[in-house]
């Protein structure tokens, strides 16, 4: 287990699970937060999570694109993912797929249509109807944010089969993802992250 980098080689040559116990120590160490929250769906919470103190760090972003880019299907066309948690990650997974000579595109999918010009919910590259187009969330609680980004994707005639999250709350959502026939894929469930943290 490593819980320290000492540069940017090592996280290029480190493999899958050194990768993910990187990631859980700096999820633990930055993000995850116990006390009295409120969360996005109302419900309060003895504990949060905010996964972009992680994400929108420098070898957070380089640990979670090489994590998930090995979890894609050689067939990706894309990567997706609802404003504005998403962002860092799509973006970090689109870089290092570019860096591993396999450059996978990155979408970010707007909560309300943009106010002016096209005025599109999705933003980056067009793609071909039907292309393959796998949706990334940071935190999965009910479910409901990366499924908006998926309906989005659907209306625009892309496919999508595929949710892959780095943290699940356990809240529902992977059950109302099943629901939608849609696979779900997590780095880590709400139990590794206060194991680690206890």
């Amino acid at each position: 287990m490593i819980d320290n980098w000492e540069n940017t080689a090592t996280l290029l040559d480190a493999n899958f699970d050194d990768l993910r116990q990187i990631l859980l120590g700096l999820i633990v160490k930055y993000a995850y937060k116990e006390g009295d929250f409120v969360l996005s769906s109302g419900a309060s919470s003895p504990y949060y999570i905010n996964c972009k103190q992680v994400t929108l760090r420098a070898d957070g972003a380089l640990v979670i694109g090489r994590l998930l880019g090995n979890l894609l299907s050689k067939d990706t066309d894309a990567v997706a993912g609802l404003t504005l948690g998403a962002d860092p990650i799509v973006s970090a997974v689109s870089l290092v797929s570019a860096i591993e000579n396999n450059p996978i595109p990155g979408l970010i999918i707007r909560k309300k249509p943009k106010g002016h010009g096209t005025k599109a919910y999705i933003e980056g590259p067009s793609l071909k109807p039907s292309s393959k187009v796998i949706v990334l969330e940071d935190v999965v609680t009910t479910g409901q944010s990366a499924l908006q980004a998926v309906e989005r994707l659907q209306d625009a005639g892309y496919q999508v089969t595929k949710i892959i999250s780095l943290v699940d709350r356990k809240q529902g959502g992977e059950e109302l993802y099943q629901a939608q026939g849609l696979k779900f894929e997590t780095l880590f469930d709400i139990v590794d992250i206060q194991r680690h943290a206890s």
